[in-house]
């Protein structure tokens, strides 16, 4: 595969999720017996680069692994899902990333990650990648891996006119103004919205205000997810807050429901709808990339989000 023919790219992370099931959360002390334990692949990066793989993009994934069984299992994993692996490093300077995952019955979780290697991603693979990352119709990042990193990845994206997609995950308060000025289209959630800027975001209108806010730092275009709300989208071009709710769900886990799928690109959120629901309800599996959805038309969805957010270039 040619880096010409890359739907997606995707700059950004990769972790081992250790999840243990639980009726309730531990308190601070407190141990307690869970009744399931499993291993996952995740990280908001590699979430996000499988399901669009699995809508039919082609996809490429830039990100490090450690060199250990963790590393090993996840290059096969992204082969597994017809992702190009040419531009995945190991390292032997840090352990592959990990996060420990506990949930509850009612889908609720405490996650710790350590990101390992993921924060020894840079320049160097940047400039690995750049052929892919110059001829790409579209480039993800996050904030799993180094700041820097994500950002030199979307500036080399603005220059050659490749859409960009930023989730600012995890968030922090003092973010670069760059970031907004180079994300075509922001996606962030209801509570990395508050981290940003510093206001309580509770309902659709609250969700409204920010957005307009980050249109103003330079965003094309800006989505707020507010879970079982839905979310609130605005564009350069239309820059009326819209309300997108979404149906009513059962929810099993929502640890990848913004990492995943490129939701960003689906305003009526029937991917969000179809990964992380269960079927009737009940589940005995939280989905990681394993379980999200084979079959999706990525090019209806891609008409219809093109068709709501237009790049800022």
């Amino acid at each position: 595969m040619s880096a010409e023919d890359y739907d997606v790219v995707v700059v950004g992370s990769c972790m081992t999720d250790l999840v243990s099931q639980a009726p309730r959360l531990p308190r601070v002390g407190e141990t307690i017996h869970g009744h399931k334990f499993f291993i996952g692949f995740g990280g908001k990066g590699a979430n996000q680069c499988v399901q669009a793989a699995r809508m039919g993009a082609k996809t490429a994934m830039v990100c490090k692994v450690g060199k250990d069984v963790f590393g090993d299992n996840y290059i096969q994993n992204f082969k597994n899902n017809g992702i190009s692996t040419d531009y995945v490093e190991q390292t032997s300077d840090a352990a592959t990333g990990a996060a420990s995952i506990i949930v509850n019955d009612a889908g609720e979780n405490a996650i710790v990650i350590v990101a390992g290697a993921n924060m020894l991603l840079g320049d160097p693979e940047l400039q690995k990648a750049q052929g892919a990352l110059n001829h790409a119709k579209v480039m993800i990042c996050q904030l799993e891996i180094s700041p820097d990193t994500s950002l030199n990845a979307l500036r080399a994206a603005r220059k050659h006119q490749v859409r960009t997609i930023f989730n600012p995950a995890p968030a922090f308060p003092d973010l670069s103004p760059e970031f907004y000025k180079l994300s075509d289209i922001f996606c962030c959630n209801e509570s990395e919205a508050e981290i940003l800027m510093g206001k309580t975001v509770a309902t659709s209108e609250d969700a409204g205000k920010v957005a307009l806010e980050l249109l103003r730092r330079g965003c094309g275009s800006v989505i707020v997810t507010l879970g079982s709300q839905g979310c609130v989208v605005l564009s350069s071009q239309d820059s009326h807050p819209k309300h997108i709710p979404t149906t009513s769900v059962t929810a099993v886990d929502t640890t990848c429901t913004m990492g995943s799928g490129l939701s960003a690109w689906v305003p009526d959120l029937d991917v969000c709808h179809h990964s992380f629901t269960t079927h009737g309800g009940d589940a005995d599996m939280i989905p990681n990339s394993p379980e999200l959805p084979q079959e999706i038309p990525w090019k209806e969805i891609l008409r219809k989000a093109s068709n709501l957010f237009k790049p800022s270039f």
